[in-house]
């Protein structure tokens, strides 16, 4: 019995020696502290769902738990199916009886409190917001999930070239993961993680089981995914080393096929879809505001500025927002940018709040231009600066061709109260309200990613000669000289190229300083890499130095393997481009020119026909109704009866007209530049944020202009239209 447990206790402790040894890191029982390291701290969505959630329980279904769970496993958020169900149900009727009880304040408060008088439309509004939010939130864990898979899809193929490298060298598939989950960037690399993590708490038996139950996540979106690890899997049974070795590099290839030809098909089926965004989300709602002062008039109030708020800058863009997302929702993965944004020494600057601050203070002058007539209608300033009435009369300033009795801003008188503002000059004041909005925006995201993206065209022509680079390192390596040498020798041979600082770094590192290849390369104060966080660097540089250890021939293959899948990725990368560029190109076009200059040209029409109808009505009020008025002598009109049909008092001010469609064309750029983005390069927040800035620069200051000049030509040919009218008074 005593030898029994001798030598259990023997193989025991050999057993956990062989376990703790396993790549020098336990990446199974890390992983909750890498979820720490990683810093994914609660979002706002799950401090919402932990906070209201919990105040009145909704429990879902089995099989709506269920669908729910699968999109927060994936997801990886810090939730449960009761509290996202439930925090949808109280968002509903919060929302609902805060805008129910407001509406009756305003009945009690502002009417008769007749029911005749009760907001009966408003209502409606608050309901449809209710039900929009509850969808809304309930629909979150599956967007954060796509959201995520999305992000990770992006980082396949180096997830497949980091398992193949590696075993090309040490056919150990445990290993080769690990290896895979320690040098890729996050979200991919939490995902294989937690594949140690399940086996570490027995969810399955081995990490190959993990493997293919975690696979079975990406059926139906990447197969090219499952297919490559399958032949990964499969190389673990050849005998022969040459069959091993061609399943390998074959799996590496099927990725990037099957990447290729699903982005091949993608590029063709969108172009459809786009259109219809296009002519949906812009072409037809910019076109039928050109009705809505006309329209306005004649259904006596049915159509006030809070309606086209609600339409235009809420349910339309939603309706936009809802089929791009579809659009970008259906794009495949492994294609897209790499680059962490989080690991860049800059991204300090993306993530100060300085340059919103900034912003502030530089646009806050012109946003009170843009409210100098809200200013005036709803405030005693008047008084304050000595004016005898609110409106300035343009009979006093010399514009008394735009009508006699017509005040600067243009408010009218109803029911005792004033209302507006109706003239030209409110609305061109009203232009500096939207382009405060736009240039805050503009600055804040300029000054967030100019270096950035500075570094980052940086990085991208250091890449570009970095691959001839790699070959040459290789073939150094291949010759027999060590690393430390082989170093030096391409830093010669490499003079005048965008990649010699690197080689020059890492070859003073070596000899300057006595650094390893290892630390010269990822040195946490001097290592190279510091000054130069590129994806494909970083990638090269960790395989070197892995394969270096089993020998400088195993190194020299895996550089001039990566040497020939950065060739392949860029053929993929600018065949894709050639395909995008004219949905890409259609879409900027049609976003920052077609749809501000129609914009700009309704916002004069509508300018026109209202200083038409107020200059008429000014002429039959000094005239007292008196029948009818020959203009220009020759052609009779009946003025008394065009002003009872279209009423100016009820027509929606021009004003808060400019407003909803300067508003609904940021939002528009917002959304259809968060698309293409998506479509181009997958999720990539600093591209995102500053071709926002670049589209809202050019599509919103030449609809500021657009805009402007209609108003002002468009309000002279009114003038000049009455002209005869005006010389009769």
């Amino acid at each position: 019995m005593e030898d029994y447990k001798k030598i259990f206790s023997e193989y025991d402790k050999k057993l956990k020696s062989s376990i703790s040894s396993f790549n020098g890191k336990d990446y199974s029982s890390s992983y909750l502290e890498f979820i720490k390291s990683y810093d994914i701290p609660l979002s706002s969505y799950e401090r919402w769902c932990k906070a209201l959630g919990n105040i009145v329980r909704v429990n879902p279904s089995k099989k709506e738990k269920e669908k729910i769970q699968k999109f927060i496993d994936r997801a990886h958020l810090n939730i449960t199916p009761t509290e996202a169900l439930s925090f949808s149900f109280i968002s509903f009727f919060l929302v609902f009886f805060l805008g129910f009880f407001f509406i009756l304040g305003y009945w009690n408060l502002f009417t008769t409190g007749s029911f005749e008088e009760f907001p009966f439309g408003l209502l409606l509004l608050v309901l449809f917001s209710s039900i929009f939010l509850f969808y809304f939130t309930y629909g979150m864990p599956e967007r954060l999930a796509l959201l995520w898979r999305l992000k990770a899809s992006n980082q396949m193929v180096p997830a497949i070239l980091y398992i193949v490298i590696y075993m090309k060298n040490t056919s150990n598939f445990e290993k080769a993961v690990a290896f895979a989950a320690e040098h890729l960037d996050p979200p991919l690399s939490l995902d294989f993680r937690k594949i140690f993590w399940d086996v570490e708490i027995g969810k399955y038996k081995n990490v190959k089981e993990s493997v293919d139950a975690y696979l079975e996540s990406w059926r139906g979106y990447s197969l090219e995914f499952i297919e490559a690890f399958q032949l990964i899997e499969s190389s673990l049974y050849e005998p022969s080393e040459e069959r091993r070795i061609s399943f390998l590099e074959r799996a590496l290839q099927v990725i990037l096929d099957g990447v290729y030809d699903k982005m091949l098909k993608y590029t063709h089926e969108v172009k459809s879809p786009l259109t219809n965004i296009y002519m949906l989300g812009i072409i037809l709602p910019t076109l039928s505001l050109a009705i809505i002062p006309l329209a306005s008039a004649m259904l006596q109030e049915s159509i006030t500025w809070f309606h086209l708020f609600f339409i235009f800058n809420l349910l339309i863009p939603f309706m936009v927002f809802y089929l791009t997302w579809n659009v970008v929702s259906k794009r495949p993965g492994g294609y897209g940018s790499t680059n962490y944004l989080e690991k860049n020494p800059l991204y300090y600057q993306y993530k100060s709040k300085k340059p919103y601050i900034k912003a502030f203070f530089l646009v806050f002058p012109l946003f009170l231009i843009g409210i100098i007539p809200l200013i005036f209608l709803y405030t005693p300033i008047y008084e304050w600066v000595g004016l005898e009435s609110k409106d300035i009369s343009l009979e006093k300033i010399g514009l008394r061709m735009f009508g006699p009795n017509s005040g600067l801003f243009g408010f009218i008188e109803k029911e005792g109260s004033l209302i507006g503002p109706f003239s030209f000059i409110s609305v061109i004041f009203s232009l500096f309200l939207t382009l405060s909005i736009a240039l805050f925006f503009i600055i804040s995201f300029k000054e967030k990613t100019k270096e950035l993206i500075k570094e980052r065209e940086k990085y991208s022509e250091v890449e570009e000669s970095f691959t001839s680079s790699l070959f040459q390192l290789g073939n150094r390596l291949g010759d027999g000289l060590p690393a430390e040498i082989a170093f030096g020798k391409v830093a010669q041979t490499s003079k005048g190229t965008s990649s010699e600082g690197f080689f020059l770094a890492v070859e003073q590192n070596i000899t300057s300083l006595g650094m390893s290849v290892k630390d010269a390369i990822f040195d946490e104060r001097r290592g190279a890499i510091i000054f130069y966080p590129s994806s494909l660097i970083a990638i090269s540089m960790r395989i070197l130095v892995e394969s270096v250890k089993k020998g400088l021939q195993i190194a020299a293959r895996s550089l001039i393997s990566i040497g020939d899948y950065v060739k392949n990725v860029k053929k993929i990368n600018e065949r894709m481009k050639d395909l995008l560029a004219e949905i890409i190109s259609d879409m900027k076009s049609n976003m920052t020119f077609l749809a501000p200059m129609l914009s700009g040209i309704i916002i004069g029409l509508s300018v026109m026909i209202t200083s038409i109808l107020m200059i008429l009505n000014s002429f039959v009020s000094n005239l007292g109704n008196q029948g009818t008025l020959s203009i220009t002598g020759s052609i009779p009109v009946g003025l008394s009866t065009i002003v009872n049909i279209f009423k100016v008092e009820e027509m929606i001010p021009p004003f808060w007209l400019q407003v909803v469609i300067g508003l609904y064309l940021i939002e528009i750029i917002f959304i259809l530049t968060s698309t293409l983005v998506s479509i181009k390069f997958g999720q990539d927040n600093l591209e995102k944020t500053y071709e926002t800035a670049l589209n809202l620069q050019k599509g919103i200051i030449f609809y500021f202009f657009v805009a402007l000049f209609s108003i002002i030509i468009l309000s002279l040919v009114a003038s000049f239209v009455l002209r005869g009218v005006v010389i009769s008074i």
